[in-house]
Parts: C-alpha cells; sequence; structure tokens
C-alpha cells in the first residue's frame, strides 16, 4: 500500500469514526445540557475518545511532571480532550496536532464552547513532519494514536526534533506478541487502519536510537482488556446514530473489525504499553 493510499485509509477511518463532534454535541442535547453552557468540567465526561479517559491523562500527566509552564504537544489529538483536560486542570499551555481536518474544525469549535482557546490550539499536520521548530516543546504527549502511523522510527525521529533538550515524551500505543502473525496484522490494517504495529522492545530500541532515554514502560494489557470491552459495548450502543449518518453496512463493517480487535485482546495476542521517556541533551 503507497504512503498515499495509507493515509487516506486513516482519513476515511477518523472521518468516519462514531465518536465526532456531532455525537458529542447531540448526547449533551440529549442529556438537557445546553452548549451555550458548556465548560470544561462538563465536556470531560462526553469528549475522551482514549483509553481510560480522563485518569488515562493523569496518568501520562503524572509520568512527566507535568507543570503550569509546561508547553504540551498532543500529538494526533483527535477531537482536542486530552488537550482541553490538561489545559484546565494543570493550566499549561497546549497545542494539538492531527491528520484529520474535520477532527481538528471540531477540537476548535468545541474549545471555543468551553473558552478554552487562549490556552489550547490545534494544527492539521502529519506527525511525520510536524509544522514546528525544532525543540518547541517540555511535553509530548499521545494515546493509542500511533498504531496508525507507518515508519516510527520518523515518528519518533520527529518527535525528538520537536522536543526540548531533557523534555519529557510519554505515549501509549497498541503493542503486539509474538503470536501475531502478517495474517492478523493484515486484517487489522484493513479494518483498523492500523498502519505499523510494534512490541514493546522495538518501541524502546526506536526510541533509545532516536535520541530519548527510555524511563519507564507500563504493562496496560490487563486493563485494556476490560475498557476495550466495554467500548465495543458503547459503540454498539451508538448503533442507531452511526446507521443514519454513514449506513448500515458500515456499522456492520466497523463492528465486525472492532470485535475482532477486541478480540485479540481476551486472547492475549495484542498488548498495551504506557511509555515514558527523556529527551538527550545535545551533545
Amino acid at each position: 500500500m503507497t504512503q498515499d493510499k495509507r493515509t487516506g485509509a486513516v482519513l476515511d477511518y477518523y472521518n468516519a469514526h462514531p465518536i465526532s463532534e456531532q455525537q458529542i454535541l447531540e448526547k449533551l442535547q440529549r442529556d438537557g445540557l445546553n452548549s451555550k453552557d458548556l465548560t470544561e468540567d462538563i465536556l470531560q465526561n462526553y469528549d475522551q475518545d482514549h483509553y481510560g479517559g480522563t485518569d488515562a491523562n493523569d496518568a501520562l500527566a503524572e509520568l512527566t511532571g507535568l507543570r503550569e509552564s509546561d508547553h504540551v504537544l498532543d500529538v494526533c489529538c483527535g477531537l482536542g480532550g486530552p488537550s482541553r483536560y490538561l489545559a484546565h486542570k494543570y493550566d499549561c499551555r497546549v497545542t494539538g496536532i492531527d491528520l484529520t481536518e474535520s477532527r481538528i474544525v471540531g477540537a476548535r469549535r468545541l474549545t471555543e464552547m468551553t473558552r478554552l482557546d487562549g490556552r489550547v490550539d490545534f494544527q492539521t499536520g502529519n506527525a511525520l513532519s510536524m509544522p514546528f521548530e525544532d525543540a518547541t516543546f517540555d511535553v509530548l504527549i499521545s494515546q493509542e494514536a500511533f498504531c496508525h502511523i507507518p515508519d516510527k522510527g520518523q515518528l519518533v525521529a520527529e518527535c525528538a526534533r520537536v522536543t526540548k533538550p531533557d523534555g519529557r515524551f510519554a505515549f501509549t500505543d497498541i503493542l503486539v506478541t509474538p503470536r501475531v502473525t502478517e495474517d492478523i496484522r493484515t486484517r487489522l490494517l484493513a479494518g483498523m487502519a492500523f498502519q505499523e504495529l510494534n512490541s514493546t522492545e522495538s518501541y524502546a530500541a526506536t526510541l533509545e536510537r532516536e535520541g530519548f532515554e527510555v524511563v519507564e514502560v507500563q504493562n496496560l494489557a490487563e486493563p485494556w482488556r476490560i475498557i476495550l470491552s466495554e467500548r465495543l459495548k458503547m459503540y454498539r450502543g451508538l448503533k442507531d446514530q452511526t446507521v443514519e449518518r454513514y449506513g448500515q453496512a458500515h456499522f456492520d463493517k466497523w463492528d465486525s473489525a472492532y470485535s475482532f480487535f477486541v478480540g485479540l485482546y481476551e486472547t492475549g495476542e495484542l498488548s498495551g504499553g504506557r511509555f515514558l521517556a527523556r529527551r538527550r541533551p545535545a551533545t
């Protein structure tokens, strides 16, 4: 698959994702909440499209020792839920970058609604070639997004480039075990737009090679097994909205792909990890 087709597959995946700006606003309305009175304390219960919700954001903040003076880059920020949460709770400045324009547009609107646009901004861009100067950010974070990006070496090198010396890089991602076959990888590529999946060991080696020192790695296989089972139920609960927006065939395809993905956690073929790395000073 060419780079353009890989990028297109990711864009298609997220442009038709069950969680969207429209879905969030509709859920707020059904719950009797007025978007004109929206605050981050309310929105954070609706916009955290990653595993573990706000607790996962706090885990990254704790790992990095997040400070008010830090400028954070949220790589592959999606609709910006973690970006808004960190700026609101930790009083830091956050920039988000994502490949999918529709999600950046949604992230900006939701941020304006919560009046956090003075401390949170977003840019459309490719994580393999980010539109930022060298050594711009104190902290980089990302959650379950790098699975959609090919060439982890280029990705990590680019993250290193925009991180200040001694800056911190904390992220989570889907990991493979030795039991994952090429057939499984091919099916995950087709159904979930997973471009490249790494193991704990290969991620650690790439981080060290590209200018980071690995500080800590946490195994998330068991908590994610439970979380993903619940997320599958949640996505199925959005069936009527998904069918109305994208059609029955899309829902059936999504459900089949996500069920297969979740099953790989039940069998132990997939794992998950939370990494903390520190940018080595320039020599």
